[in-house]
């Protein structure tokens, strides 16, 4: 039976799977606009997205747009019509969860957005996507650590009854980073502005993989949140289900059940390493970890 630390292996290699031998990644062509590369399509959805020329253009390896799409609104304007088109048409599975919700598109998080794109759509072009992860946590008398987890609700469209960091949420255009993870707090867990406002960002998790669905390049901004020890979370928008409050060893154990959603899992990893958890002298993958939690999108 493969260890704790075999499992966690396997599960960052198969979120960091676009970056195994045998994955789509040689097939796929690049996604361009403006000059800039922001994206991967696989062959099956460039040939779809041949049947609107007035939109896409393909040469060579890449994919870019149409002479006279050359703006922001004219971009964001065209995809949205096609993508309306092939969500009636019932062409791809993921457009089922349509959620009208714009991501922004752009080459680097710094980088000024070229375009807006419907959320369930991001996969079919490989765009980076970005959210934002709480880890809640108390710290006893004794300097024992626990951690509240939440259970998605069985409503969500991905990982329905999965656990899940103790808040989370995707970053919505126009959204800033601090922003979201204060409205996904209170929206989520009932945690009042003012005590989320005191979490402290530590870091990202970055990881590219690939499903039937699409490609998945990602980034979670996270933050830890260290509550009062008399503090308990609450359900609030609905898309929890319940809230557990367990020892960080049994939240370990977790990890690399089937229990847990994936890149939910990471963000606890990274806790784990951050928080002396896990070290390199008792981990013998801890550098793989390390790499597996932070590779380039």
């Amino acid at each position: 039976m493969a260890s704790w630390s075999e499992k966690m292996l396997q599960l960052l290699r198969r979120m960091n799977n676009f970056h195994l031998p045998g994955s789509s990644l040689e097939s796929c062509l690049r996604f361009e606009m403006a000059g800039e590369q922001v994206g991967w399509i696989s062959p099956k959805v460039a040939s779809i997205l041949s049947r609107f020329p007035a939109v896409f253009r393909p040469y060579g390896s890449t994919i870019t747009f149409s002479s006279g799409l050359d703006t922001f609104e004219s971009r964001s304007v065209a995809v949205d019509e096609v993508l309306q088109e092939l969500r009636r048409d019932a062409t791809f599975t993921c457009l089922i969860g349509w959620r009208d919700e714009q991501y922004a598109v752009m080459p680097r998080y710094c980088d000024p957005p070229l375009m807006y794109m419907e959320r369930a759509a991001t996969s079919l072009f490989g765009v980076k996507r970005y959210g934002v992860h709480v880890n809640g946590y108390t710290r006893d008398s004794s300097g024992n650590l626990n951690m509240w987890l939440a259970r998605r609700s069985l409503t969500k469209q991905t990982y329905p009854g999965r656990l899940d960091n103790m808040a989370a949420g995707g970053l919505a255009a126009g959204c800033s980073v601090r922003h979201t993870m204060v409205k996904e707090c209170e929206e989520e867990a009932c945690i009042p502005p003012g005590l989320a406002e005191q979490a402290r960002p530590v870091g990202t998790v970055s990881y590219t993989y690939e499903d039937d669905e699409g490609i998945f390049p990602e980034c979670q901004f996270v933050f830890d949140l260290e509550l009062p020890l008399n503090f308990q979370p609450h359900i609030g928008d609905g898309e929890v289900q319940a809230f557990y409050y367990y020892p960080i060893e049994k939240v370990k154990d977790l990890l690399v059940s089937e229990e847990f959603k994936p890149n939910c899992a990471m963000v606890v990893l990274d806790f784990l390493i951050r928080h002396a958890i896990i070290e390199p002298d008792s981990e013998p993958y801890y550098h793989e970890f390390v790499a597996g939690l932070h590779r380039s999108l």
